[in-house]
């Protein structure tokens, strides 16, 4: 997946400093793509984060002394672990 660039501003003329902003719905929609593919983005990172404290829970032994380890708490490493690694 790869994330769109924002909009390119065309000059207007040959002179320095002027441009021309595209219309609103065109930049509104770019901005829309843009932020639905951060968003799967950031899906993708949340499970693949999940799956690195599933393993770091079953290495240390419980998910206490992982979230104990990594200075978080018990609860926020067992919530990610259930919503990011379950189907």
């Amino acid at each position: 997946m790869t994330i769109a660039r924002a909009l390119a501003y065309r000059p207007l003329s040959d002179t320095l400093g002027e441009v021309e902003t595209p219309p609103w719905r065109e930049r509104l929609r770019a901005e829309d793509e843009l932020l639905e593919q951060l968003d799967a983005r950031v899906e993708q990172a949340r499970r693949r984060r999940a799956e690195a404290l599933k393993e770091g829970a079953a290495e240390l032994g419980s998910v206490y002394a992982l979230a104990k380890q990594l200075g978080l708490s018990w609860t926020a490493v067992a919530h990610a672990i259930k919503k990011y690694t379950t189907a």
